[in-house]
Order: C-alpha cells, then structure tokens, then sequence
C-alpha cells in the first residue's frame, strides 16, 4: 500500500459522508463511495469530490483496490461487504453495531484474524474529551477505587419517525446496537474492557411508525414526519425490536480490588426530567460528566469536597480534531488511529472486531430476556 493509505466508503448518509471526512482528516485518500441508490451516490460523490461513485460493491472493490474498507450502513448490512472487503486483504473500518447477529459477527472476526487485516470497529463515543478525561482521573486515583458507574439516557423520540432499519432487528436497529454499544464502550475505555457479566431486559415500546418515501440520510428522518397522521392511505410499519432498555453489568478492573458494578439505562421513547448523564463513582470520589454519551462537562466531587467542574486539561483539548459534531470528532479520533496502526506507528489500543464481535453476543444475551427470577412463590405476609 502506498503512504497514502486509499479508502472505499460503503454508506452515503449521515455516516458515510462522516466516515470520508474523518479519513480526509487522517490524511487518507476517498477514492470511491457505494450506495444503493444510484442518483443519491453520484451526487454525494460530485459534491464530495470522490472519484468514483457506484452501486456494486464487488466492482468497486476490484475497480478502486482500496487499502482500507470504511462501513457506515446499517448493521444489517454489513456481513457480505466486509466478508468481501478481508477476502479481498482490505483493512477494515465499520460503524456500530458490527452486524445483526452474533453469529456473523464472530464469523467476520474470525476471518480478520485468519486474514491478517487490522478491523476498527466505531462504538467510538469513548473518545469524547470528557471521557477522555474521565480515564485520565480514574487512572491516576482521583475517586480512589472505582466501585459503581451510572449510565442514563432518555431520549423521548418521536413515535411517528418513518419507518426505516432502526425498527427491524434484521437491519441491525434497535436501541441495544445503537446505543448501548457507545455507553459499554465508554464505561470499559475508563474502568477496564473486561466484561464479567450482564443482565438485562428490553422493551419495544415503539410498536409501529409510517412508512414514509425519500429518507435516505438517517440524520434528516425528522424532516419527513408526515403532517396528517390519520391519513387513511398511510401505511404502517411494525417495529420487531427494542427502544427500552436496563442492562446491569460487572467489568473487572485494574484499578479495583473487586468487579465494578455497572448501570445502563436507556428509555427511548419518555420524557427526560433530568439531563442525561454517566457517573462513576469511587470509594475516594465521584466523576459526573453531562450527556448521555459523556459529551457534556465533567464534574468532580472529592470524598469530603463538592461537585466542581473542571477544565478539561490543554493536551486532550488540542488533540481533539476542530470539526462539528461530538460523533464526527469521535469518527475522527479512531480513523487517525486505525490509518497511524496501519501505517505501522505506535497506537494506544482502540476497539477492533474482537469487542464489536463480544457486544453482538451480549445484545443477543441480553435480548433474550432469560435472566428474570420468580418469587411469586416466597412467603408474604398475610393482610392484618
């Protein structure tokens, strides 16, 4: 491969064209995007001056011998490109979740590993400055032991965004690949990425949304929610996937002489009272960021002190890439690490398909609702 590594993008929504960017900032070459509609890749293409511009994934692949495959579709559809992106020897880059099931994504691990090709896999939220932060603090003491981590999000969506992949499992949706992927990589990026156990119970409390023409960028669905919702000829989809969930889990951490519990709790679809947050706490101390992703300020309490912010240290600011958005800062923060490991310099480990491949099997655990205990049949006080 040359010095400028070159990178197909799969996806010409919200994520593919973040994906090109974050790549351009990491000094690679966009030499081709594929999507599946031909007039929305060309013109996404022309108006990101890349090269080359197609519907056939195999073609492109054989037409733009790219070094690096970057995925940013649904989850859904995920498993045959980055089958044939690693028989083709491309290193591989791929949005969350890895693909719609456990199985497929152990299989595409496996076949990483067999091929030689460095995978990167963006549940990348772990790199917002705060969280940053965070880790620096834990690992230098600051809360002592950590014992406890609080994740919490409402995000009180709209019922009537058109039906699209994130209401189908099959296509990769539901909150648990869309969401809980970005906070467990978190709460492992500070504490420890060993995972010891979980439980957990969803909800689909969605049930069904409009099907609606024309959504082919995720990040405008809002724009096409129809105005008269009793429209007899509008037709409905059904929703066969979560967007509720409370996970707990155990991670083992260096840091701590006993497994740190943790709480995710996501409610998709209620009103939010308080903001959004992630604590973790310690025997010495607590650390309290803003935000669901941790995007939001950090706050620090000592054992005998108060909740004080703190500014975020000048060396995390600066190596923070100057770009809009807290996703597309994170998209490029692991795109300049995965091209500097493939290029053969010294990286910090990031997350690869291994931990894309441990969150696919956890969804499906968690998903199959197998963990609640009776005790309708314990003793209870009888009625005075």
């Amino acid at each position: 491969m040359s010095d400028i590594p070159k990178v197909l993008i799969a996806g010409t929504g919200f994520a593919g064209q973040g994906h090109a960017e974050a790549f351009r900032g990491a000094g690679a070459e966009i030499v081709g995007m594929v999507g599946r509609t031909t007039h929305v890749v060309e013109d996404v293409a022309e108006k990101m001056g890349i090269p080359f511009a197609g519907t056939h994934w195999q073609e492109a692949l054989d037409r733009c011998r790219p070094g690096i495959v970057s995925i940013a579709t649904p989850g859904g559809a995920h498993y045959e490109p980055i089958k044939q992106a690693i028989a083709a020897g491309c290193h591989v880059f791929c949005d969350k979740p890895m693909t719609d099931s456990a199985d497929t994504a152990m299989e595409l691990y496996e076949l990483s590993k067999s091929r030689g090709v460095k995978t990167a896999y963006a549940a990348s939220f772990r790199y917002t400055p705060s969280i940053l932060h965070a880790k620096r603090l834990v690992a230098d003491g600051a809360i002592g032991e950590p014992t406890e981590i609080e994740c919490i999000s409402h995000f009180n969506l709209e019922r009537d965004i058109p039906f699209g992949w994130s209401h189908r499992k099959e296509d990769g949706g539901g909150r648990l690949n869309n969401n809980f992927t970005h906070t467990l990589s978190i709460a492992c990026a500070v504490v420890g990425e060993e995972i010891l156990s979980v439980m957990g119970e969803v909800r689909d409390d969605l049930e069904k949304a409009p099907i609606v023409e024309g959504v082919h960028n995720f990040a405008m669905r809002r724009n096409f929610i129809p105005s008269d919702l009793n429209d007899p000829s509008l037709k409905w989809g059904e929703s066969n996937v979560e967007w509720s969930y409370t996970v707990l889990a155990q991670l083992r951490s260096a840091f701590a002489t006993k497994p740190v519990s943790v709480l995710f709790k996501h409610g998709g679809l209620v009103p939010r009272f308080h903001e959004d947050h992630i604590v973790f706490y310690g025997r010495e101390g607590a650390i309290y960021i803003e935000g669901h992703y941790g995007s939001g300020q950090l706050h620090y309490r000592s054992r005998t002190g108060d909740w004080k912010p703190l500014p975020l240290p000048e060396d995390i600011k600066t190596s923070v890439p100057d770009v809009e958005g807290d996703t597309e800062k994170c998209w490029h923060i692991l795109a300049r690490e995965f091209v500097r490991d493939i290029q053969g310099e010294t990286v910090e480990p990031y997350p690869t398909f291994l931990e894309g491949s441990l969150y696919q099997q956890i969804i499906d655990i968690i998903r199959s609702n197998g963990n609640w205990t009776d005790v309708t049949h314990l003793t209870r006080r009888s009625p005075e």
